[in-house]
């Protein structure tokens, strides 16, 4: 992506969740309203989402001004980072939430209590259409970042929250069936959890350092392909984000001059970015030394 392209869908994402954020704002305070008056607890819960939402939008946004920042001294990988830790917290505080309501949902199935379903209704049908606005601004933006897309989830889970509040709201007016409340939100919250849920996996994996979905022993197999090099040892391999891969390996090479070894160098990256998406490489050239090593050094000592 060209330079004045990025910069364009930087400003894009800052429009949107700035305008994310104000519809969240009014949503929380209407629902909230509307659920002390109703007396309906899925109406309460969807208020504390989208309280959960406004919250989780706004720490999003500085996450995302933040991992635009350049490289520097203290952080030679540069910021990128900080949306992965937003991602992750934002979905950790998904799942506690989800945990809370289920509780209260499941104490309302033993006591339940009488809900006006008009106003429950009304509320609903206005907080549907903003949550659902809300989503769509971020729908795109979500497939290839997961701070975005931890975001985009607290917004589709209010989305479905207040459908399933209107359903609610529905048989509560027509039969009085004030158990489908409380119903409502353990299924809802039973799905948020399920959806966050990989999100932590995933930044879980890239703030420990795990290695991305990517065959090593492919790589090394291409790379041996290439003329120059005999051997690839001490491989590893791992994500400064979701979509940023570095890789540093010890190559064998036949004895030469530095300046004949930086020609391997070319077409081993040109490799490694258009056929594995790999964008940072560096290489250790050694002539013996290593040769014998295992793809993987298992060393205790070993951090580099």
């Amino acid at each position: 992506m060209h330079e004045h392209e990025h910069n364009d869908v930087n400003a894009m994402s800052q429009r949107r969740f700035f305008t994310v954020t104000i519809l969240n704002s009014l949503i929380t305070l209407i629902e909230f309203l509307g659920g002390v008056f109703s007396g309906s607890l899925s109406l309460l819960s969807d208020a504390f989402h989208n309280f959960a939402d406004s919250a989780s939008v706004v720490g999003s946004y500085y996450a995302h001004r933040i991992s635009q920042r350049p490289q520097n001294q203290l952080n030679t990988f540069g910021y990128k980072r900080a949306q992965i830790i937003s991602a992750f917290l934002n979905s950790l505080f998904l799942v506690i939430i989800s945990v809370v309501l289920i509780v209260e949902g499941v104490q309302k199935l033993f006591k339940p209590e009488q809900i006006n379903g008009n106003l429950m209704l009304i509320v609903a049908v206005v907080s549907t259409v903003a949550n659902l606005v809300s989503t769509l601004l971020l729908s795109r933006g979500s497939k290839h970042n997961l701070n975005i897309r931890a975001t985009y989830l607290h917004l589709l889970s209010d989305t479905l929250a207040s459908l399933g509040v209107i359903l609610g709201g529905i048989l509560i007016k027509l039969f009085d069936w004030v158990l489908v409340d409380p119903i409502i939100t353990i299924i809802v919250a039973l799905y948020i959890s399920a959806e966050a849920y990989p999100i932590i996996k995933k930044t879980v994996k890239i703030l420990m350092q795990g290695s991305p979905m990517v065959d090593c022993y492919a790589i090394q197999k291409d790379m041996m392909n290439i003329e120059g090099i005999t051997g690839v040892h001490h491989v590893h391999i791992w994500s400064v984000d979701e979509n940023s891969i570095v890789f540093s390996a010890h190559i064998n090479m036949h004895d030469m001059l530095i300046s004949e070894a930086e020609k391997i160098y070319d077409p081993v990256a040109k490799l490694l970015h258009d056929k594995y998406g790999i964008e940072h490489v560096t290489l250790q050239a050694e002539v013996e030394r290593g040769k014998r090593e295992d793809l993987y050094l298992d060393s205790r000592n070993d951090i580099n």
